[in-house]
């Protein structure tokens, strides 16, 4: 599949999906998130996808930002639907996706590009990152699911400082926080973007699903994550995968899971 503002590569079980528009500092636009949603879509559906790293070209920028120009002269009601629609096709789907996806930060990652970055399951940075919130002082708020995902990875305090600010955090500050795992060089940044995804493949692709299943339930309304783990739990003992892992384990070799 060819795509006009995203490049998307697989090796070794992992898809790259980096989003190419670096005249625009790689900014979203409509288009561009209706591509990354095939992408993430097509690769989720990949059985060879194990993981998905998303990244940004060059070395200045994750992704800048919205495009703004897009949505200067929106209504209410035109605004609620960008946020809805936005959420619905890109950010809450790559939250929910069975897939592992890995947010290799390079850059800037401001507005909507925290966002995609926060809606992965986690992330790494560069260690020039830079990573903010800028909407309120456009007279806007974050309408990506920024305002629900920064106070659960760093807190509402943090959340709110960086949020009312419109302020900037670096890598070093976003590792202290736990907004990423890892900092590294911009040189470094793949390879261990594509290390870690390794070491995600070596594992069962099933129970991951399964534990990514149950962590979200713990932070979705009306959801009991305790419930779902122990239902997630038990599917696990239907799988393939848990019966080739224990009996490996019993048998002392590395197992073999079929994925299913």
């Amino acid at each position: 599949m060819s795509y006009e503002n995203i490049l998307t590569a697989f090796e070794n079980n992992v898809t790259i999906i980096t989003i190419n528009r670096p005249t625009k500092l790689n900014a979203l636009n409509r288009a561009t998130i209706k591509e990354l949603h095939k992408a993430f879509k097509a690769a989720d559906e990949d059985q060879k996808t194990k993981v998905i790293i998303i990244t940004g070209s060059g070395e200045k920028a994750f992704v800048a930002g919205a495009d703004i120009s897009e949505f200067a002269d929106f209504s209410v009601s035109q605004g609620e639907k960008l946020a809805a629609e936005g959420q619905a096709l890109l950010f809450d789907f790559v939250a929910h996706l069975s897939t592992p996806v890995i947010a290799a930060v390079n850059g800037f990652a401001l507005g909507g590009g925290l966002e995609l970055a926060m809606a992965a399951h986690f992330r790494i940075a560069s260690d020039n990152a830079k990573m903010g919130l800028p909407e309120v002082s456009l007279g806007v708020i974050p309408g990506y699911g920024g305002t629900q995902r920064l106070p659960q990875l760093v807190g509402k305090g943090r959340a709110l400082e960086i949020i009312m600010t419109a302020g900037m955090v670096d890598a070093s500050q976003a590792l202290q926080y736990g907004l990423v795992n890892h900092v590294t060089t911009p040189e470094e940044l793949l390879p261990l973007a594509t290390k870690l995804a390794s070491k995600i493949t070596n594992n069962s692709s099933v129970a991951i699903a399964a534990a990514i299943a149950a962590v979200n339930a713990g932070y979705e309304d009306g959801e009991n994550g305790f419930d779902e783990e122990i239902t997630q739990f038990g599917k696990c003992f239907g799988t393939a995968d848990f019966q080739e892992g224990t009996q490996a384990f019993l048998q002392k070799r590395k197992a073999k899971f079929p994925g299913k």
